[in-house]
């Protein structure tokens, strides 16, 4: 949000999406094939490798690092939206996974596990069809390793007011 609770061009959109630089810029660093790895927004690492498994930190629907929308799904933000932000946050995922694999898309192996944080208002109950947005990012991202186990989870807050997270475990190759 700009000053005095305006919303900038580029700023996070309460309900929808970003601002029109935003949107101009979900080419580049969007979390699709051969995206730039998300930055952390904090003191940690966006994924790490260890032996045969890749972990990704949680993931929220950022381009070029901002948030692409905000608030709590089932109020402030549709399902749908929250569906479309899922697929992005799950994208990065993939793409913080790759990054830490030195760029090598072909050693990821297999997808594990994935859960899906989705922030609801009290009482909504949708959170597997939010979470299928999720699913879908990774089949566009990541076709050939195939669909995780996933949980869905709803809680009340995540990390900048990102409705969605979504955590990644993969099998990679040496």
């Amino acid at each position: 949000m700009g000053e005095g609770g305006s919303v900038s061009e580029g700023d996070p959109v309460p309900g929808g999406a970003a601002g029109a630089s935003g949107a101009a810029q979900a080419g580049a660093g969007d979390g699709g094939p051969g995206a730039a790895a998300p930055v952390p927004q904090g003191d940690y690492r966006a994924a790490v490798v260890d032996g045969g498994l890749a972990l990704s930190a949680g993931m929220t629907p950022r381009v070029a690092g901002r948030l692409t929308v905000t608030g709590l799904v089932g109020g402030d933000v549709d399902p749908a939206v929250a569906r479309d932000a899922a697929g992005l946050a799950a994208r990065n995922a993939v793409a913080a996974v790759v990054a830490a694999l030195d760029g090598d898309a072909g050693r990821l192996r297999r997808l594990l596990r994935m859960t899906v944080y989705v922030a609801c208002v009290d009482g909504f109950t949708d959170l597997s069809a939010v979470a299928d947005g999720a699913t879908a990012g990774l089949r566009e991202a990541a076709p050939a390793a195939g669909l995780p186990v996933r949980s869905a989870i709803g809680v009340r807050s995540l990390p900048s007011g990102a409705p969605v997270e979504v955590e990644l475990t993969a099998a990679v190759r040496p």
